[in-house]
């Protein structure tokens, strides 16, 4: 998921309450709810976890390559649940805090066994854990992510309105329009890639891996959550 995940972080941020934390939680729960991806960029780099296909261009949802042993499998998520536990406990002061956290670690691995990439319990020859639905059924994968997405947007909204938020028409069309280009975004590269929609001649570019424009993807939402989000005003 992509879209499904960040609108967790904007559940647990209402669900936090409003104590005078100190600022940066919305920050720490957009990043929770998207830790595991952010690893896998991390472990790529390292040469731990190689994502292809190497032609930026050519890649697609299907014919991505990955073994995301370190960053998804069932096993190391209980040291990432342990560790964004103990940051946002140490960063807020606050076992709430952390432990809201950790369960955005928790709903991350549940949302990809319907919708995501193959994961196991550790490694590619251990039993696998989940449906692996961006490789079998890519449509649907992404259809599942629509509706919990819309489901999750909802929910926040109809949260904000119980207590008093407001918001003005184009803030709050601005944070489901980034949600929309989400789940857009996938479905355009679901199983035609850039190069097929726009007729890109084959180029040797020296960022020529689809890992940068994820990065770029990820870190561009996460600073438009938290850009828009805090802006309303209450009753």
């Amino acid at each position: 998921m992509l879209a499904g995940h960040f609108s967790t972080a904007l559940i647990a941020n209402q669900k936090a309450g409003n104590q005078p934390f100190p600022k940066g939680i919305l920050l720490y729960f957009l990043i929770a709810s998207q830790f595991q991806d952010l690893l896998w960029f991390i472990f790529h780099y390292l040469g731990l976890e190689p994502t292809g296909p190497s032609d930026v261009f050519g890649a697609t949802l299907i014919n991505m390559t990955v073994d995301m042993v370190y960053s998804h499998d069932l096993l190391p998520q209980l040291v990432w649940v342990v560790a964004v536990f103990l940051l946002g406990r140490l960063w807020f002061k606050s076992n709430k805090i952390g432990l809201i956290g950790a369960a955005l670690i928790v709903g991350h691995f549940v949302l990809d066994f319907f919708s995501g990439h193959p994961h196991h319990v550790y490694g590619a020859d251990t039993h696998a854990v989940g449906l692996g639905l961006y490789a079998s059924n890519v449509y649907l994968a992404i259809a599942i992510e629509a509706v919990f997405t819309a489901v999750a947007l909802w929910y926040f909204f109809r949260g904000e309105a119980k207590q008093g938020i407001q918001r003005t028409a184009t803030n709050k069309m601005s944070i489901i329009g980034l949600f929309v280009f989400g789940i857009a975004f996938i479905a355009f590269i679901a199983t035609t890639s850039f190069r097929e929609w726009f007729g890109i001649p084959e180029m040797n570019l020296p960022f020529n891996t689809n890992v940068p424009t994820l990065i770029l993807t990820y870190v561009g939402m996460i600073l438009f959550l938290n850009y828009f989000v805090p802006k309303f005003k209450t009753q």
